[in-house]
This record gives C-alpha cells, sequence and structure tokens, in this order.
C-alpha cells in the first residue's frame, strides 16, 4: 500500500470538490443577493414612498376636514360654500393618493411571489449542481476506494499475523543480544564520553563512535541528549595505539586512552560498561597499560599527611613566615614549574626530609615556597577537607546566616581525620597571618579564599555545578580563616536539627534588611581604591592555577598554565566556564538574596525582588533579566525560578 498516492488520491477529490463550491459561492451572489437588493431598493423602497406621501395627505385632509366641521352655521352662505368646495378637493386628492398607495402594495405583494422565490430558486439549483458534482466524483472515486479498502485490509492481515513472530524474536534478542547483533559495515560502533579539556578543567561530552579495522579509523560524532541529534561537527582520526585507562589514575570507570597519527595529545575516552570497554579494546587491539611501580610511587604516593608531609608544610610556612610574609601577591604569584618540582624533590627526599631542624635555604623564591606548598596539597591521595565532606562544606556556605554557617563548618571540621585536621589547624594559623599583614601583601582574607578553595574542597567530579560552586569554596576557606581560633580550639556545640535550622534562617531574615556582605556569592571582600586593580589581576591568577589543577596531572597542569597564570591583562575582569545553558526562556524569578552591582551590565537588588523575561545570558553562571524596565545580568544560583 503506497500512502503518498493515496494521499496524493484524496487531495484531488478534495481539491475539485472545493473549486465546485467556490464557483457556487460566487455564484451566489448573482442569482441570489443581488436580485433580492434590487427588488428590496426598487419595489420595497417605492412602496414606502407611497405610504409616506399617503400619510402626509391623511393628516392635512384630516386637519381641513376639522376646521371645516367647526364652522359656525351663522357665517354667509357664500363663505360655507366655499369652504365645502375646498373640503371637496382636499377629499379628491386624498382619495387620489390612498388609490395609488393602495395599488403600490398590491403590486409590492404580487411582485414579491415571483422576484423573491425565482433567485431562492436558482440558488438552490446552483447548490443541487454542487451537490452532483460531488455524486460524480465519488462515483469517479469508487473504483479507487475498493481498491484502498482491499489494500488496507491486506496490510492489517498481514501486521497481525507477523506480530507473534516479531514478539518472538524480540524475545529471543532480550536473551541473547550479542547473537543477534545487526550486521555492521563497521568493527565497532557505539557511544563514548570523549574527556574534552576545557579552561576550568575538564567536561565528558558524549558522542557516537565507529571504527573500521581495516583503514583503523575513528569517526566521533558529538551527541546532543537533549535534541535527539547531532551536536557538532564529526572528527576523524587515523588510530595509532589503544590502552586501557588504569583505575586509580582516573576517578572516572571503564576509561581508555587512544594515540591518533593525525592528533597530538592522547584522547580519554569512557565505554558504558566493562564489557563495552572490553569489546572496544578487542576491535581496536587496545593493550593493558604497562605497571612501573617506581614512576607511580614517585608521581602519585609521595604526598601524605605523615611525618614529611607536616615537616615540609611547616618548613614552606616558617619560611614564608620569616622571609616573605609581607611580599606582595603572597601565593597569588606562581613560582616557575620547573624549579617548584625541584624544591619539592629535595624536600621530598627521605634523606633530607628527616632533618627536621633544616629550614629551607634563601637561594628558593618565595613565589618558589607557596606553589610547591600548594602543589604538595593537589598531591594528596584526596583533597585536604576530603570528597566525603565536600557537599557539606557548600550546604553550610549556602545558609543565610552567618552564625549558622560558622556553626555548621565547625561541626564538619571537627568530623574530619586528627591529621586531616592538624593540617588544616596548621594551614589556616599560618593563612590568617598572612591575612594580618594583607596591607602589605595585598592578600586579604577573600583572596585568600579564591586561591585555596579550590585546592582544598576540590570536588571528586568536574561537573558544571561544581564549577559554579567554587564560590561557595571559596566562602568556606574565608570563614575557616576569620573563625580559626574557634573552629580549631573550642569543642563544637551540638548540630542544629532540621527544625532549629529553618528557625534560625527565619530569623535572620527577619532581623535584619538584606546586604550584599550576607550574599552567598561573594568573590571578594570590600578592598581600598588603590588596591583594586593590582588585586583583580591576582585573585584571576590564583583561580586559574587552583582550578586548573584539577584536572590534569601535576608537572602537565603547571606548565600548560604558566603563561595564563602570569597574565596581568588589566581587561581580564572575570574568568567563568563554558557550559550549555539549560534553562527555559522568558521566566519570572525571584531573588534568594541581596546583590549589588560591581558592573554597569549587572543589577541591584534585594532578597525577595521578582524579575521578568529571565533567560539564559551568554556568560555562563549569569541569567539576563528585566527589573523596573532596565535589563542586565544576575547571578544564576542567587534566584530561583517561579
Amino acid at each position: 500500500m503506497c500512502i503518498a498516492r493515496s494521499l496524493q488520491e484524496f487531495a484531488t477529490v478534495l481539491r475539485n470538490l472545493e473549486d465546485e463550491r467556490m464557483r457556487m459561492i460566487e455564484n451566489a451572489s448573482d442569482v441570489l443577493i443581488t436580485p433580492l437588493e434590487k427588488f428590496r431598493k426598487e419595489q420595497i423602497g417605492a412602496a414606502k414612498e407611497a405610504k409616506k406621501k399617503y400619510d402626509k395627505e391623511t393628516e392635512k385632509y384630516c386637519g381641513i376636514l376639522e376646521k371645516h366641521l367647526n364652522l359656525s352655521s351663522k357665517k354667509k352662505e357664500s363663505q360655507l360654500q366655499e369652504a365645502d368646495s375646498q373640503v371637496d378637493l382636499v377629499r379628491q386628492h386624498f382619495y387620489e393618493v390612498s388609490l395609488e398607495y393602495v395599488f403600490k402594495v398590491q403590486e409590492v405583494q404580487e411582485r414579491k411571489m415571483f422576484e423573491f422565490v425565482e433567485p431562492l430558486l436558482a440558488f438552490l439549483q446552483g447548490l443541487f449542481t454542487f451537490y452532483h458534482h460531488g455524486y460524480e466524483l465519488a462515483k469517479d472515486f469508487s473504483d479507487f476506494k475498493t481498491q484502498l479498502t482491499i489494500s488496507i485490509q491486506n496490510t492489517r492481515n498481514r501486521f497481525e499475523g507477523t506480530r507473534s513472530e516479531v514478539e518472538s524474536l524480540m524475545k529471543k534478542m532480550k536473551e541473547n543480544p550479542l547473537e543477534h547483533k545487526t550486521i555492521s559495515p563497521y568493527s565497532m560502533e557505539g557511544y563514548l564520553y570523549v574527556q574534552e579539556k576545557r579552561h576550568f578543567g575538564t567536561s565528558w561530552v558524549k558522542h557516537y563512535c565507529t571504527y573500521q579495522r581495516d583503514s583503523k579509523q575513528i569517526t566521533m560524532v558529538p551527541f546532543d541528549q537533549k535534541s535527539g541529534g547531532k551536536g557538532g561537527e564529526d572528527e576523524s582520526v587515523t588510530l595509532k595505539s589503544c590502552t586501557r585507562r588504569k583505575t586509580d589514575s582516573i576517578e572516572k570507570r571503564f576509561c581508555f586512552d587512544v594515540e591518533a597519527v593525525d592528533r597530538p595529545g592522547v584522547i580519554t575516552m569512557q565505554a558504558l560498561s566493562e564489557e563495552d570497554r572490553r569489546l572496544w579494546m578487542e576491535a581496536m587491539d587496545g593493550r593493558e597499560p604497562v605497571y612501573n611501580s617506581n614512576k607511580d610511587s614517585q608521581s602519585e604516593g609521595t604526598a601524605q599527611l605523615d611525618s614529611i608531609g607536616f615537616s615540609i608544610i611547616r618548613k614552606c610556612i616558617h619560611a614564608v613566615e620569616t622571609r616573605g610574609i609581607n611580599e606582595q601577591g603572597l601565593y597569588r604569584i606562581v613560582g616557575v614549574n620547573s624549579r617548584v618540582q625541584k624544591l619539592l624533590s629535595v624536600l621530598m627526599d627521605p634523606k633530607t626530609a628527616s632533618e627536621t631542624e633544616v629550614d629551607i635555604c634563601a637561594e628558593w623564591e618565595i613565589k618558589t615556597i607557596t606553589s610547591a606548598l600548594k602543589t604538595y596539597l593537589r598531591m594528596l591521595p584526596g583533597p585536604l577537607m576530603m570528597y566525603q565532606f565536600q557537599r557539606s562544606f557548600i550546604k553550610a556556605a549556602k545558609l543565610e546566616n552567618q552564625e549558622s554557617r560558622v556553626s555548621e563548618i565547625h561541626s564538619l571540621v571537627h568530623r574530619l581525620p586528627e591529621k586531616n585536621r592538624q593540617m588544616l589547624q596548621l594551614l589556616m594559623n599560618h593563612l590568617a597571618n598572612v591575612a594580618n599583614n594583607h596591607k602589605q601583601n595585598l592578600m586579604t582574607v577573600a583572596n585568600l579564599g579564591v586561591v585555596f578553595g579550590p585546592t582544598l574542597l576540590r570536588p571528586q567530579e568536574e561537573t558544571v555545578a561544581a564549577i559554579m560552586d567554587i564560590k561557595f569554596q571559596n566562602i568556606v576557606i574565608e570563614i575557616l580563616i576569620e573563625n580559626h581560633e574557634k573552629i580549631f580550639n573550642t569543642v563544637p556545640d551540638l548540630p542544629l536539627t532540621n527544625a532549629q535550622l529553618h528557625l534560625s534562617r527565619k530569623k535572620s531574615g527577619d532581623s535584619k534588611p538584606p546586604s550584599c556582605s550576607e550574599r552567598p556569592l561573594t568573590l571578594f571582600h570590600a578592598i581600598q581604591s588603590t588596591e583594586k586593580h593590582e588585586q583583580r589581576n591576582s585573585i584571576i591568577n590564583s583561580s586559574l592555577e587552583s582550578v586548573s589543577s584539577n584536572t590534569n596531572s601535576i608537572l602537565n597542569s603547571s606548565s600548560s598554565l604558566q603563561p595564563n597564570m602570569n597574565s596581568s591583562d588589566p581587561d581580564l575582569d572575570v574568568l567563568k566556564p563554558t557550559r550549555p545553558s539549560s534553562l527555559t526562556p522568558f521566566r519570572k524569578a525571584k531573588a534568594l538574596y541581596a546583590c549589588k552591582a560591581e558592573h554597569d551590565s549587572e543589577l541591584s537588588f534585594t532578597a525577595g525582588t521578582v524579575f521578568d523575561n529571565v533567560h539564559p545570558s551568554q556568560e555562563p553562571g549569569w541569567l539576563e533579566g528585566t527589573l523596573n524596565g532596565k535589563t542586565g545580568l544576575i547571578p544564576e544560583n542567587y534566584v530561583e525560578f517561579l
């Protein structure tokens, strides 16, 4: 059965029928409307004029007759005769007008019988012609209709007959999917997640990949899950080698590395399952990774929270506090990567590490020592504040009440393992000392939070949500620095219940109006105007260093990001991650926190403000909305959609 031919026949019938209907409607004006309009104007209009004339003469005649009847009989005979003659004349004229009116009414009544009915008859004749034409079309369509009915019935019978066979085949395919795999011209095909490096780390993008063993050609097509189609340009590379990724070398499961002849670097891919990875490895003639115990221990297993680790951190802190506490851009400006690695090698050497009394030589620059301290913290198997507490610290930073934030973070710190808490206390005491000298070194508490937030609280997975939470990581570090004596030297109170926590939030919101100091996304504390320009570049550079270190190995990340870290472009105001927008356009949103604009393109508002026309902005992490007729940028984490 051909659906296209059926639709074509249906269209032909409907088109002919519609053409005839249009002709009937066009003829209706000539055969019905125009004659009736003419009859109304000429006949009924003339009768109305005759009636007006009759009414006028009637009124005149009645008036003269009334005057004549009121004449006195005492008047002269000549006057009475003259009055009688005048009345007779008026009566004669009234009689003639009455006859004309009656004649016109009678004429209209007679003409109505044919001049009104005849157009209706002509219209009905056109209507019958239309229906007759439809009847003729139905007769002509009858043969095709019969054939189509038979074809439809045969198709239905075939469907019913093969349905059981299809169900049986479906059950067999469910039981043994590999035996019934579709024959494909490719050696292997399917979905893979490909690791792509971005400014603020890495992201995993879904691709539909095919591999041809003969030509060793790998084709990767980006796949957009929302649209269900192609999400970018195809990319084809020629396979050089395929190696299974060691489980302890990456946080993702089912990964393998691919090297291409015509593309530099290594492409890291993630399969959908262990079996899926095995099939891809077999198709690409993949090999197992080479295990080098010496190399592994040198690159991964050396940074620990042991006596050597504490000794290294203490030496770095002592060197900074004795020789460079007032150095501008402390912990922001990074050292040369090769020098940093060399210093770490010296400090981590078991021969020298045991000599606790030996200080770091003066030949090492302060920026090299600070970079070594940060690098060592990033080399730990996990962040100092641990993956399992990362989300809890972020939630604590999002609390509206400052007292609740401090209390919750105080409690979480004391849940850390003993060595982690001791190292964190050692570091926070040092950073508090650095912040106390911020007038000389320009490193305020906020700036130190930006530098150390991504290092001490890095997430286990680099997702878009994790990138947006970097700002809250900074707030956690700020609270630790500002309240280090209370947090580390006192025992925390019992944790608040959910009801108490809600009440404290409510009291906080009712006790005082919202202000920018309570906004959860505060990146920087207020600083003097003379310091603002110099600190802006320093904060951006340290953020780049901290975030990028979570995505690559230590050696590669430090060397590849070195130019960006030393950048001092005055036009570089804010660095934001690239991410797809998934928000519904043109909705209303309500502000959760107060915010004061720092740029002309941003909007200032208080908590509870409602925005119109809220939609995604080209700036990741920001929305565009309208408030009081002005359109500007709104921090995405500040609002909730209505």
